[in-house]
């Protein structure tokens, strides 16, 4: 892949320049400029949706020059774990070019990791964070991590701790880590508050065995929660701390909190 094309691009945010840096703009006023976090959990609905919330979680981040970005699959396409080693992403606001040297150091520690570019084609997850990333950062490069989640099983969680530790000697050498999630997914607020409520528990204890066992007991729609516990295996062996950062909801644009989807910023940071 040497230079991917947006594939979300004037549906999930504007194409045009001009009106999309106009949004963040909008999306970003009022977040606090307090830049702690080392890693990040940030949604990846359309802006006018999520936008609030992942902008308090990029506004949040270290000014790091290098990021790890872990998105969920939506699509069944690509090998579990699919990383890309070469080439640029293009949004509207310019090219953000791979970390050639930092994706092939991941990928030689973990063998889970599979060079691959059908998994990244359609897929948005990875995609909507990087215009964010473009506004506060400027010039960046990057890699991006597709997962194809599984289920809430033992070997999973076991796959995602293997790539944890791969992405947390990243972490050590100087890159930022985002795992791109929404929450709960077409359900009510109050529904949806019940779910999240030992889901948010064990994520901010850093306890990715609890997150699983919270998110199958809820009958959870979290999303990027193969993302999640990568970057909860990471954070736990950084020592790092947990906060929300910032929630929000689709209802909170169309003022119907029967059937909503869920966004929370959460930030980890060093004490």
């Amino acid at each position: 892949m040497t230079g991917r094309h947006p594939a979300v691009a004037g549906t999930f945010y504007p194409d045009n320049k001009k009106v999309l840096l106009k949004q963040l703009d909008s999306l970003f006023s009022g977040v606090s400029e307090k830049q702690e976090s080392e890693m990040v959990v940030s949604p990846h609905a359309g802006y006018v949706y999520s936008g609030k919330s992942a902008a308090h979680a990029i506004a949040s981040l270290k000014r790091f020059q290098r990021f790890i970005i872990l998105g969920p699959s939506h699509y069944p396409v690509g090998p579990r774990f699919s990383v890309v080693i070469n080439g640029s992403w293009e949004t509207p606001l310019g090219n953000v070019v791979i970390d050639r040297e930092m994706a092939a150091a991941l990928k030689n520690k973990c063998s889970l990791l599979e060079e691959d570019t059908t998994a990244h084609e359609r897929e948005h997850s990875i995609e909507v964070q990087l215009p964010f990333l473009q506004r506060i950062f400027g010039k960046f490069a990057f890699v991006p991590i597709s997962i194809r989640n599984s289920d809430y099983s033992k070997k999973f969680l076991e796959e995602c701790e293997a790539v944890g530790k791969a992405v947390c000697l990243a972490a050590k050498a100087g890159a930022g880590i985002i795992a791109s999630s929404d929450f709960s997914h077409y359900v009510s607020l109050e529904e949806a508050e019940n779910k999240e409520k030992g889901v948010l528990e064990a994520i901010m204890k850093l306890d990715p065995e609890g997150f699983f066992t919270a998110l199958d007991k809820a009958d959870s729609s979290v999303c990027g929660y193969g993302p999640i516990a990568v970057l909860l295996y990471a954070a736990k062996e950084l020592g790092l701390k947990a906060k929300v950062l910032h929630s929000s909801n689709s209802g909170d644009v169309t003022g119907d909190t029967s059937e909503i989807v869920s966004y929370h910023a959460i930030g980890f940071y060093r004490e």
